[in-house]
């Protein structure tokens, strides 16, 4: 169910000239590459909704959509479920739309089919990020971005170390793959099928940090949300 939830982001700055030049830069893949950020679980590991959590003077749910904007992605697709309107308070005035995954405690394949169904025809690609990644930052996005731009490539992904997580571009080629997965994970069935045709993008492994426990969050909020 998506639910436009549009509205002027912020005051343009740097990032968001990044963006713009990634949304609008030329090459193979010249199409609007959108977003699918996935916030909708339940937080179950850390006792409260980490979506709500405060790092570097903003909700984790609004540092996570303030930089996939300023990334480039537009739309960008915010999939929420778990306390969905309190976390719908957190995205006033950023220009996104919130997409409802009334099964979001189904898991995160769940929220994720739930986004891809509810991209707009003209998106030629998506990249798919998490919420709860805050050091994933806009540059890195916006590099998923230029990539996709410069090769064609139907799959983009990144590596932290060896190990394989979003964020991750696909081309719009592969949503009905993403569509009909059937377990787990930010499209492993897919990015494992289609690994021989992916740009790799390497990230180093300190970025790949995640918000599962109150020591990561406690271990992120010490270092100013820094890798």
């Amino acid at each position: 169910m998506l639910d436009d939830g549009s509205s002027p982001a912020g005051s343009a700055g740097e990032e968001e000239r990044r963006g713009a030049e990634a949304r609008l830069g030329p090459a193979a893949g010249g199409g609007p590459v959108a977003g699918v950020l996935l916030a909708a679980g339940t937080s179950s590991r850390m006792g409260c909704n980490k979506m709500l959590f405060e790092l570097g003077g903003e909700s984790v749910l609004r540092g996570a959509v303030r930089r996939g904007l300023a990334g480039g992605l537009s739309p960008l697709l915010v999939v929420l479920g778990h306390q969905a309107e309190r976390a719908r308070q957190e995205l006033d005035g950023l220009a996104c739309q919130v997409v409802i995954n009334p099964d979001y405690d189904q898991g995160i394949t769940a929220s994720l089919k739930a986004g891809v169904a509810a991209l707009p025809p003209a998106a030629q690609a998506a990249v798919v990020l998490l919420a709860d990644m805050p050091l994933v930052s806009a540059e890195m996005i916006a590099e998923l971005v230029r990539r996709y731009r410069a090769t064609g490539a139907p799959l983009v992904i990144s590596d932290y170390g060896g190990v394989t997580a979003p964020p991750m571009l696909y081309e719009r080629g592969l949503f009905g793959e993403l569509l009909q997965m059937t377990a787990g994970g930010c499209g492993r069935q897919v990015v494992k099928r289609h690994r021989a045709e992916a740009q790799v993008l390497s990230w180093p492994a300190t970025t790949l940090a995640d918000l599962d426990v109150p020591e990561d969050y406690a271990r992120i909020r010490d270092r100013g949300g820094r890798a």
